[in-house]
């Protein structure tokens, strides 16, 4: 298992599987400035690395995934500095959305504020059953500015985003999942087995293959129903370029595992 060195971050390598941690844990890995701008290198690290097939975030220790933005960072900024750490925050969450890799947060503990927009991010959500999700900016007089307002609506929908945003209100795993906020919910004892056991299983496939679908889901997601339908058909029609799909045809027609090569 194979480490890279940062300050507020963690990188390690287990075999095909990249493992992101916020490494903040006496502040509830709070995220601040250097803190994204670690996590935007390690992704370019990420989309450059062929052996990486599938990445899962997570935060150190046993009590936040992110608790939410660094209060004392945000305390004393100009509207200016507001909106310049907020495009620091974007450019680290769509270097995670638009990763053609699945990306899979691991959520250990607070999952609030800045937290939880970073968590929406990926792709898919694996909660501990002591998770807390929410977006709390309400209580400090001010809203989310990394997507809160834009990705919880299209999670959960637009009158539980509503809800969630006015009122301030954290939410428990098992609520979470029922919106649909996270995929499923474990025993904190098994967050990260469960993980690596879905990052795995996801790695296995074809990496062109969960690319296009990625993108189609993604893009189709903001186009209309017709839009999404043909983009699909392009995507689908690209995959027959792939010597992925050769072999995976091959191998289901002679009753054996495919060995796919990424290509």
């Amino acid at each position: 298992m194979s480490q890279v060195p940062y300050e507020t971050a963690k990188y390690q390598k287990d075999g095909n599987i990249g493992i992101v941690f916020l490494n903040r844990p006496n502040s509830l890995n709070a995220l601040n400035k250097q803190l994204f701008e670690e996590i935007e290198s390690i992704f370019d690290e990420i989309v450059k690395d062929p052996e990486v097939k599938a990445v899962i975030i997570t935060g150190q220790g046993d009590k936040a995934f992110a608790a939410g933005a660094d209060i004392e960072e945000l305390r004393h900024l100009t509207p200016l500095e507001a909106r310049d750490f907020a495009m620091v925050a974007y450019r680290t969450q769509e270097k995670i959305s638009n990763l053609p890799k699945p990306t899979i947060a691991a959520l250990n503990g607070y999952t609030l504020g800045g937290g939880c927009e970073l968590a929406m991010c990926c792709d898919m959500r694996i909660a501990s059953e002591k998770a807390r999700l929410g977006q709390p900016e309400i209580n400090l007089g001010i809203i989310p500015g990394g997507g809160g307002t834009q990705r919880l609506a299209r999670l959960a929908g637009i009158a539980k985003a509503k809800e969630l945003v006015f009122t301030g209100r954290v939410i428990g795993a098992e609520e979470a999942l029922q919106i649909g906020l996270v995929n499923k919910v474990v025993q904190s004892s098994e967050l990260m087995d469960e993980a690596v056991k879905l990052a795995r299983e996801v790695a296995g496939k074809s990496a062109p293959a969960i690319y296009l679908a990625k993108a189609a889901i993604n893009r189709g997601y903001n186009m209309s129903l017709y839009e999404g339908l043909n983009y699909e058909i392009e995507c689908f029609a690209e995959c027959f370029a792939s010597e992925d799909h050769r072999e995976g045809i091959n191998a289901f027609l002679e009753k054996r595992k495919p060995q796919y090569k990424g290509k």
